[in-house]
């Protein structure tokens, strides 16, 4: 009998195969004395296992094929830096020196040290990045107890066609099994955001994660289908369902072999509305990807990773090489570069107050309302985008606004940095300036943003989450974090109409932008622009390529006016299938 189990589908697609159970749980780690004359020796034992732990992951980089994208061999250099990292090694020294105690159990109180902080971290995609040091304390905890890798090291293995299920798996795991033919992914652990996660969807290895308890339910060997889509594994499925997915995958193939061919074309719909299709970037590496998706330009280029880990803001010069780069590189196409958006719980190192961490970080000081609060961080910042706008067309994206007031305060503050970099003698191009709706405050107060800004943007992933009030990467209420909660729907649809009520335009950068499942959807309400992670572009261009947007303006108050979820959801489907 087939048995249908509910996850958090991270990657889209369908994988058919037979299930293999990696058991990975977290070893029992236990305290015990370690002489004083011995401590040395015990350190000593700590570096060695750092030392192989490095060399596993070089392993890994070096069998890379050279095709390999650069956002993939970016996720094992960030766990081999970990590596690196003198205070990810010199804190559980100082606790073997302090405690005179094993080295596993000083790894492991390192490791409750840093979870505290990243837990006082109010930015979920941040505050996700425990995983990948939870990730590395676990490869060198497996050296430290001299445990082989949890899965074989060597290419060609015998996994092809697999489905992997296990209870968390790192981005250097996971690239093994993928060069092993896995089909597909399991977790109990993880969410959307995590680098996993991340990594199946530039794999396009169809995934599910937050499947709690699934190596309990799932037996080795056991027929399994995932629907990264709907989040949803099948165990033992019977020969209609089989028959269902197997179509499904049929057409799922045909349609992305035909991708590189439009990657050229303009996105225009079939009765030839045009639209504008951008990409989101993180690091100067996406620069490539851009191109290869051909995006029309940047729709949202996060600068909060110039001042993670840093022991000092980085100061105007430094950021302006970087955003003067990037424009260049851009050559006439646009940029929309969003101001810092870090809480009063990340900030840089130097500016950390010790014993101020807020009591709920996440509707704290954090994006604009931090950035207005010091401007010793925000004005350079300004100073350095409004400088790289002499080389190319430029946009300023303000984060998190809830009120008109902040607006007025950067717009005051903009004016009199241009002014003051005139008397300088320094260039300065046109900049737009745009504000993003993540609150539904500003949702609601959308129409007088518009008047006084000259480009709206939604930013899904936080509208999302505040109007549900449930943290996204948490995979106990993950399967809350529905796009199509009617109230969220509402919420879209009364920004577009603000915006175009006024003449603002109107954009999209969250993860709903790139998901085809509702490009349709979207079309439908009036969105004309839309910004995601540039291996999605494509297949969302060729969803627009195939659609009619006079059928879908009239199919879509029909999908508003439902009020149950499951009724929305078969609408959205009906539409996707028109």
């Amino acid at each position: 009998m087939a048995l249908a189990i509910y996850g958090i589908g991270v990657s889209r697609g369908i994988a058919l195969g037979a299930a293999h159970l990696v058991r990975r749980n977290r070893l029992d780690v236990q305290e015990h004395l370690v002489p004083p004359d011995q401590v040395g020796a015990e350190i000593k034992r700590f570096r060695k296992s750092v030392r192989e732990s490095r060399d596993e992951l070089q392993l890994v980089r070096q069998r890379l094929p050279t095709n390999t994208p650069a956002e993939v061999i970016e996720f094992i250099d960030i766990h081999a830096l970990m590596l690196e990292d003198s205070s990810l090694i010199e804190g559980p020294i100082k606790i073997m020196r302090e405690l005179s105690c094993n080295a596993e159990w000083a790894l492991n109180v390192e490791r409750g040290r840093l979870r505290k902080i990243f837990e006082d971290m109010d930015d979920p995609y941040i505050r996700s990045r425990m995983d990948d040091v939870d990730q590395v304390i676990d490869r060198i905890q497996n050296r430290l107890h001299e445990h082989a890798a949890p899965v074989p090291d060597t290419p060609g293995g015998s996994y092809p066609g697999r489905v992997l299920v296990a209870d968390d798996l790192d981005p250097a795991d996971l690239l093994l099994l993928h060069h092993q033919g896995i089909a597909g992914l399991v977790t109990e652990l993880g969410g959307v955001l995590s680098h996993t996660a991340i990594l199946a969807r530039s794999l396009k290895i169809p995934a599910v994660m937050g499947m709690r308890h699934a190596r309990s339910l799932i037996a080795e060997g056991d027929a399994l289908v995932i629907d990264g889509d709907r989040g949803v594994v099948m165990a033992d499925p019977g020969r209609e369902i089989l028959k269902h997915y197997r179509e499904r995958l049929k057409r799922i193939q045909r349609r992305l072999k035909g991708l590189s061919r439009i990657r050229k074309r303009p996105a225009r719909t079939a009765d030839g509305t045009s639209i504008c299709l951008q990409a989101n970037v993180d690091l100067p590496q996406d620069m490539k990807l851009l191109d290869d998706a051909g995006a029309d330009g940047v729709g949202l280029y996060r600068t909060e990773y110039l001042f993670l880990n840093q022991p000092e803001a980085p100061d105007e010069e430094s950021q302006f090489e970087v955003y003067a780069a990037l424009v260049k590189a851009l050559k006439g196409r646009p940029v929309t570069i969003r101001t810092l958006d870090l809480g009063a719980d990340k900030q840089v190192d130097s500016r950390r107050a010790p014993g101020t961490a807020p009591v709920n970080p996440s509707l704290g000081l954090r994006a604009i309302r931090m950035c207005l609060s010091d401007p010793t961080i925000f004005v350079p910042q300004l100073r350095a985008i409004l400088r790289a706008s002499a080389f190319g067309p430029v946009r300023i994206l303000i984060p998190m606004l809830s009120n008109t007031q902040e607006l007025f305060q950067v717009k005051h503050l903009l004016q009199a940095i241009r002014r003051d970099l005139k008397t300088q003698g320094a260039k300065v191009g046109e900049v737009q300036l745009g504000g993003m709706i993540e609150v539904p405050a500003a949702a609601l107060s959308a129409r007088s943003f518009a008047k006084h800004l000259d480009f709206l943007s939604i930013g899904t992933n936080d509208l999302i989450q505040y109007t549900l009030a449930i943290d996204r990467i948490d995979d106990q209420v993950g399967y809350l974090y529905d796009p199509l909660h009617p109230s969220v729907l509402k919420l879209l649809k009364m920004t577009i109409d603000a915006a175009a009520a006024v003449g603002t335009p109107v954009s999209m950068c969250g993860e709903m932008a790139g998901d085809t499942s509702y490009t349709r959807l979207l079309l439908g309400m009036g969105l004309r622009d839309l910004s995601m992670h540039p291996g999605a572009l494509l297949e969302v261009k060729q969803v627009i390529n195939d659609s009619d947007i006079g059928k879908l303006k009239r199919f879509c108050p029909r999908i508003m006016r439902a009020t149950n979820p499951l009724r929305i959801a078969a609408l959205v489907r009906e539409l996707n299938e028109r």
